[in-house]
């Protein structure tokens, strides 16, 4: 009589490592965008140095201008991604001369306010001194929510809701700012993220009650100090 053997365990699979190593960035490609992200930090000393209007052209168009006429959803294609391609962030830019609205479609600027509200853009609290203040431009972002809510992307339910508009908005508002700070790690320029005064920029701007104040960002060139001198 012959003892059936059991039948033989398939072998165990080899247990996956927990974590794999990636290849370093390869530095020797050397691409642009490669050593934009190297150098990108937050700066907040800026001399006074203005901007040529050549680069705040560039700087304006690499944050949300516009790169290709037919975008998803039925309108144009911009440098940063937006909630349902709804576009609901305007930026401000807040000059020495003036407050212009920067116009991504034509590509220019509109004077909003005229005079200095470059001291408004930036938080109350944030810094007593302000060490910022000598930068020439300071970025205003608003949210247009009437854009939100009536995009012609997706209706998603989340548009009408209070907590969402606020979601999405700084989501997008983030989009942007994270250009800005990559175009000005490749370009040698310096950028600060911060908070602004809300409540008195919206009323010199004369916005709407569907239009929110909700950041602010400066660029300029950095400060740099020499050693027996002043900056």
């Amino acid at each position: 009589m012959h003892t059936r053997r059991p039948a033989a365990r398939p072998a165990r699979a080899a247990a996956e490592p927990a974590a794999q190593r990636l290849p370093r960035p390869r530095r020797a490609a050397r691409t642009l965008l490669i050593r934009a992200l190297q150098r990108r930090q937050t700066t907040r000393a800026f001399s006074a140095r203005k901007l040529s209007a050549e680069t705040l052209s560039e700087l304006l168009w690499a944050a949300f201008g516009v790169n290709r006429p037919r975008g998803p959803l039925g309108g144009v294609g911009r440098t940063a991604a937006s909630a349902s391609n709804s576009q609901e962030i305007d930026v401000y830019v807040a000059l020495a001369d003036g407050t212009y609205r920067y116009d991504a479609l034509a590509h220019r600027l509109e004077l909003v306010v005229p005079g200095d509200l470059r001291a408004l853009a930036i938080g109350r609290r944030q810094s007593k001194t302000d060490p910022g203040a000598g930068a020439p431009v300071r970025l205003i972002y608003v949210a247009d929510l009437d854009r939100l809510v009536h995009t012609r992307g997706v209706q998603e339910p989340g548009l009408r809701d209070p907590d969402m508009q606020r979601a999405y908005s700084c989501v997008d508002i983030g989009l942007i700012a994270a250009n800005v700070y990559l175009f000005a790690a490749a370009t040698g320029l310096g950028a600060w993220f911060h908070n602004c005064d809300r409540e008195r920029l919206a009323a010199r701007l004369a916005l709407r009650a569907e239009q929110r104040v909700l950041f602010a960002q400066t660029v300029g060139h950095p400060q740099r100090r020499f050693r027996g001198g002043p900056p």
